[in-house]
């Protein structure tokens, strides 16, 4: 395995290589994993061409950012990534995570997400995390509360083929950095 970017104690987090392109098919093409993405899953061509490289680049373009194959520290199975993105507002980045199905309602993400908005804070020495899902998504949502981002607000996008449930908008959640350092994180 390559460089090691984030331990937790369960979970080792490391960059994505050309190599793991049939992780990622895999964990794309899991119709349950993908509902509230894409509704469908991904075809491999895309992953090989599209979703792969641009992680890739990510890389590159912003040093210590973009998403992170997560492993378990046991055994050294792919449970999903993680990642950290760029926004649009200046220190401020995005937390996500993509998880196999069989890695759900082990504690995993709450654990990654908690690990990425400290690293962010820390190492980083960012101001702001931010993560959004549907509405309707209450598992993430949960998750989101749980690592300590608070609801900022419901919104609504136009979607030229919307999933089932978007019409109930988008949900915003975020921590600022004092407010972490002051405790209230988990």
């Amino acid at each position: 395995m390559n460089e090691v970017y984030l331990e937790t104690d369960r979970l080792r987090l490391r960059e994505f290589t050309a190599d793991d392109v049939e992780l990622l098919v895999e964990l794309e093409s899991d119709p349950e994993v993908m509902r509230f993405l894409t509704g469908q899953p991904t075809p491999r061509h895309q992953i090989a061409d599209v979703t792969l490289p641009a992680i890739l680049k990510r890389y590159a373009e912003h040093p210590g950012l973009g998403t992170f194959a997560a492993h378990q520290k046991a055994d050294g199975a792919f449970v999903g990534w993680f990642g950290l993105q760029p926004t649009d507002v200046p220190d401020t980045v995005d937390v996500g995570y993509r998880l196999n199905r069989t890695a759900w309602g082990k504690g995993y993400a709450t654990e990654g997400t908690r690990a990425l908005i400290a690293k962010a804070f820390t190492d980083l020495g960012l101001q702001r995390v931010v993560a959004d899902t549907m509405a309707v998504n209450h598992r993430s949502r949960a998750v989101m509360r749980r690592a300590g981002l608070r609801f900022v607000k419901l919104y609504h996008e136009h979607f030229d083929d919307p999933l089932p449930g978007s019409e109930f908008g988008e949900v915003l959640y975020a921590i600022d950095r004092a407010t972490w350092e002051a405790g209230c994180h988990g």
